[in-house]
């Protein structure tokens, strides 16, 4: 574990005041605790932090972070991306600092890198303070139907998470989760009774790889699993970065892996842009995601889509009944153009059985929405 360095003090300061006693730990006779709100189950020694350096050890206590965000957002649920949930509606987004990853090509990071990144200072200025109560009437304002921690990773940041999709839960609200899946047993205990959904970036195959982004292949394969177990409605996404994940074996095992535990999981394989410090490599095309598409459903996945191409990747926006071929969602972009799945879930022409967390009502269903994010600060 580590201290701070070359951040900010400033933000430092002000996120340690932000702070409760958390509930994802455990107590060790000589004043550390462990902690269990990600896969690295960081041991942290008084006066020490965890690897994301938002969760510390103050006189054998662990504190976490709370009462603020960072960013906050009323997006298109299919940004997150969720193409199975309540397609159309809004989710409201919020997220907090901090990160268990060091992902080199974040379009995050200037909220996940935070605390590790210099250029990253400016943060301190995105927090505000705020209530779950707040957060539940902000959610109603905008007209969202659910409430996604996204942004930072959520998982360090769980007792906050739960605190407000208690009250969303209240509301009626389906609650979310856009994660790197690095979870440990007893976070989805604790997050399940809140949890509706769980988008999980399954970042690349290869666990020499993952170590360089901060985490392990396993622990994220097991994470898939952990919450497709638990009951979530899943969906993974799997950036597609040329030279780095975007071979055919690479990309099979991908599918295989997540056919062999669902064939009903949707994979969204979606295209990398230069971002942070990830500028070596090109751009990746429409041809590339449509290859890796095509894996997809090759290897017996029923919903495969490309995404961040709108326009280039044909029939890859759109979820198609995997019986009879009739499509049932029209996209483009974030964007719904045609809905034709029930109220029951169902396909219209043949009733097949379409998994997924779909409007009750689907005459409602937004279509040729605003598709684009409204910051709330």
């Amino acid at each position: 574990m580590s201290n701070y360095s070359a951040t900010s003090p400033s933000v430092a300061e002000i996120l340690d005041r932000l702070t409760v006693e958390g509930e994802l730990y455990e107590s060790l006779p000589d004043g550390s605790v462990r902690c269990f709100a990600c896969g690295h189950r960081c041991l942290i020694r008084p006066g020490r932090r965890g690897i994301c350096q938002v969760r510390f050890n103050e006189n054998g206590k662990l504190r976490v972070p709370w009462g603020y965000v960072a960013a906050l957002q009323s997006d298109p649920v299919e940004k997150k991306p969720f193409f199975h949930v309540l397609p159309g509606s809004n989710a409201l987004t919020f997220g907090m600092l901090g990160c268990d990853y060091h992902c080199p090509y974040c379009q995050n990071w200037f909220t996940s890198q935070a605390l590790r990144d210099p250029a990253s200072d400016g943060a301190v200025q995105l927090i505000r303070r705020i209530t779950p109560q707040q957060m539940v009437a902000l959610a109603r304002e905008t007209g969202a139907s659910l409430v996604v921690s996204s942004y930072n990773e959520p998982l360090i940041t769980s007792e906050w998470a739960v605190s407000i999709f208690k009250e969303a839960k209240k509301a009626g609200l389906l609650c979310a989760y856009v994660s790197n899946g690095n979870n440990t047993p007893e976070v989805m205990d604790y997050l399940r009774p809140y949890l509706d959904a769980y988008k999980i970036d399954l970042k690349c195959m290869n666990d020499r790889n993952y170590r360089k982004l901060g985490g392990t292949l396993q622990n994220t394969l097991d994470g898939i699993r952990r919450a497709f177990e638990a009951g979530l409605w899943v969906e993974v996404v799997t950036l597609i970065v040329p030279g780095f994940n975007d071979s055919n074996e690479e990309l099979w095992e991908a599918a295989r892996f997540l056919a062999g535990l669902s064939p009903n999981i949707p994979w969204h394989v979606t295209a990398f842009h230069k971002d942070y410090k990830m500028t070596d490599p090109e751009n990746t095309d429409a041809r590339t995601l449509l290859r890796a598409a095509e894996i997809g459903r090759e290897a017996g996945l029923r919903y495969v889509y490309a995404g961040n191409l709108p326009g280039q990747v044909g029939e890859y926006e759109d979820t198609f009944c995997p019986r009879c071929n009739f499509r049932l969602i029209r996209r483009f972009g974030f964007v719904i153009r045609e809905y034709h799945i029930t109220a029951q879930g169902t396909c219209p022409k043949c009733g097949e059985h379409i998994p997924g967390l779909w409007p009750s009502q689907p005459e409602k269903v937004r279509l040729h929405g605003h598709g684009m994010p409204i910051p709330l600060w």
